[in-house]
């Protein structure tokens, strides 16, 4: 079957639409629904067709948002944050020689319990 011009124009038209549209227009066609995306989320569709997500798919989609990514980072700056503050405290309350020396985490440690073995000692005396 030969076609005129005039109806190839006309039975092709759909190749110079909009690809968005067209691409909607197949989603409908499939059952997909378009969600709006929550603050901090990215947009995404949902099918029909489409499996449940499994409580660890949910878990990485959540946590890939900017604003989870964002909360946790400002939770762990306050948690060594306070770490840091700890160590200092505890810096200030064991006596070194020279008491002007700086001690490493692990060093503080190390002599916190000799302290802490030391006073027993005293106390048991």
């Amino acid at each position: 079957m030969m076609l005129s011009p005039d109806q190839a124009e006309a039975d092709l038209s759909w190749t110079q639409a909009d690809p968005e549209s067209m691409l909607s227009g197949l989603k409908a066609a499939a059952g997909c629904v378009s969600d709006e995306p929550a603050e901090g989320e990215d947009r995404g569709v949902k099918c029909k067709a489409d499996p449940p997500l499994s409580r660890e798919e949910k878990r990485r989609r959540r946590r890939a948002t900017a604003k989870y990514r964002s909360a946790h980072a400002t939770r762990e700056r306050i948690r060594v944050e306070a770490f840091n503050v700890a160590f200092a405290e505890l810096r200030k309350l064991l006596p070194t020689l020279p008491p002007d020396k700086k001690l490493s985490k692990i060093e503080i440690l190390r002599l916190a319990i000799c302290y802490i073995s030391y006073l027993n000692h005293v106390l048991d005396v």
